[in-house]
C-alpha cells in the first residue's frame, strides 16, 4: 500500500508543479491550441499537458514500480513513449491519420506480443469462449485501438477527459489492489494522480490541454489495463475473486468514451458520412446545447460514469448477456435525454417566434373601420 500511495502523491505533485513552467514554455513559443469554427474555445490555450502526464506517470512508475511475476512492461513503456511523441507531434504540426494510426497499431503489436497482454476470451457473450490464438491477437489490437481513440474523442470540454480517466483509473486501481495485484495497481494510482494534478489547471476555465499526446497515452494505459482487468477473471482463473462477467463490467467503467463513439460512428454512417469526419454531435456537444456550462457538462458525466460503475458490479452475478442488454440499454436511455430537451427547447423557440411574429403582424395591419348599422 507504500507503494501504491507514494505512485498516486508523487505523479500529482509533479503535475501540479510541472504544468506552470509548462504553460509559461508553451505561451513563448506559441504552442497554443488555436480556436475555429470546431473548437469550444474562444481563447488560445497550451495544449501540452500530456507532456506533464506522461512525464509524472513514467516517473512515479519507475520509482514506486512493484516486479509482476511473467511481466517485465518493458515493451509497455517503449508503446507509451511512441504513442506520446506521435501525439505530440500532432499538438505542435499536424500529423496526417495514417501515420497516427500506423503508431497506435505499432504500439498496441508491442504490448500484445511483446507483453502478451491479451484477450483470451469471450467469456460466453455471443456464445464465444476461448479465442484462437490469432483471434486473439486481432480482438487485443482492434480493443486497444478502440479504446485509445475513444479516449481522445471525449477530450473536447474542460476537464471531461481528465476526470473520466481519473474516475477509470481509480476503479481499476481499487480492484487491482483487492486483489493483491500491487504492481498494477501502482501503475493505475500513477495515473490517476497525474490526471487529478491536470485537472487543477484544465477544468473550467482551462489554462491547458493535454492535447493528443496526453489524451493518446492515457487512453492507451487505461486500455491496457483494462485488457488486464478482464484477464485477470478470465474462465481459466481460479480464485476467490473472479467476475464471470468482466467484460461487460470493463465496459460500463468505460462507458463515456466506448458509447459516445459508437453512437457517433452510428449517426455518421446513417448520414452516409465517413465515421472519421469531425463534427459536435458528441454527447458533450448536445449536453452543451441542452443548456448546461462546461463545469456541469463535467459533473453529469462524471457521475453517470460512476452510476454504471457501480451497477456494473452491483448486477456483477447476473448472466453476462444480461448485464450486457442492461448496460447497453441504459446508456441508450440516458444518451437520448440531451437530444429530448434540445429538440423541446428548439421548438419552444420556434413557438415564441411564431407569437412575436404573429404580434408584430398584427401591429402593422391597416386599421379597418367598423361597418356602422
Amino acid at each position: 500500500m507504500q507503494n501504491i500511495t507514494l505512485s498516486f502523491l508523487s505523479s500529482l505533485l509533479i503535475v501540479i508543479f510541472g504544468i506552470p513552467s509548462i504553460i509559461t514554455v508553451a505561451k513563448l513559443k506559441g504552442l497554443y491550441d488555436k480556436p475555429d469554427h470546431r473548437k469550444l474555445h474562444a481563447n488560445r490555450i497550451p495544449r501540452l499537458g500530456g507532456l506533464a502526464i506522461v512525464a509524472a506517470f513514467s516517473i512515479a512508475v519507475s520509482l514506486w514500480g512493484i516486479p509482476m511475476e511473467n511481466v517485465r512492461l518493458q515493451f509497455l513503456q517503449a508503446a507509451l513513449i511512441i504513442l506520446f511523441f506521435s501525439g505530440l507531434k500532432d499538438d505542435i504540426i499536424v500529423l496526417s491519420p495514417i501515420k497516427k494510426l500506423m503508431s497506435q497499431l505499432f504500439a498496441a503489436g508491442l504490448v500484445v506480443f511483446g507483453e502478451h497482454i491479451r484477450i483470451t476470451s469471450f467469456y460466453g457473450i455471443f456464445n464465444i469462449y476461448e479465442l484462437p490464438l490469432w483471434v486473439s491477437y486481432v480482438v487485443s489490437i482492434f480493443t486497444i485501438i478502440v479504446i485509445t481513440n475513444a479516449f481522445n474523442l471525449i477530450d473536447g470540454v474542460d476537464g471531461l477527459a481528465g476526470g473520466i480517466g481519473f474516475i477509470v483509473s481509480i476503479t481499476l486501481g481499487l480492484w487491482f489492489n483487492f486483489i493483491d495485484q500491487a504492481g498494477w495497481s501502482v501503475i493505475a494510482f500513477g495515473l490517476a494522480g497525474a490526471l487529478l494534478g491536470f485537472l487543477v489547471f484544465n477544468f473550467n476555465p482551462a489554462k491547458i490541454f493535454m492535447g493528443d499526446a496526453g489524451s493518446l497515452s492515457t487512453g492507451f494505459l487505461l486500455a491496457v489495463m483494462s485488457i488486464v482487468f478482464i484477464e485477470f477473471n478470465n474462465p481459466q482463473v481460479q480464485n476467490y475473486y473472479k467476475i464471470e462477467t468482466a467484460p461487460v463490467i470493463a465496459i460500463a467503467i468505460l462507458i463515456i468514451p466506448l458509447f459516445d463513439t459508437l453512437r457517433v460512428f452510428v449517426l455518421r454512417a446513417l448520414k452516409k458520412q465517413s465515421p472519421f469526419k469531425a463534427d459536435r454531435n458528441h454527447i458533450h456537444h448536445l449536453l452543451l446545447k441542452s443548456g448546461l456550462g462546461h463545469k456541469e457538462v463535467a459533473f453529469v458525466l462524471y457521475i453517470t460514469n460512476i452510476v454504471f460503475v457501480l451497477l456494473a458490479f452491483l448486477i456483477k452475478d447476473s448472466s453476462i448477456m444480461t448485464m450486457l442488454v442492461i448496460v447497453a440499454s441504459l446508456a441508450l436511455v440516458l444518451s437520448q435525454i440531451p437530444v429530448y430537451i434540445i429538440r423541446h427547447r428548439i421548438a419552444d423557440m420556434e413557438a415564441d417566434g411564431e407569437i412575436n411574429l404573429g404580434k408584430e403582424m398584427q401591429s402593422i395591419q391597416p386599421h379597418q373601420p367598423q361597418p356602422k348599422n
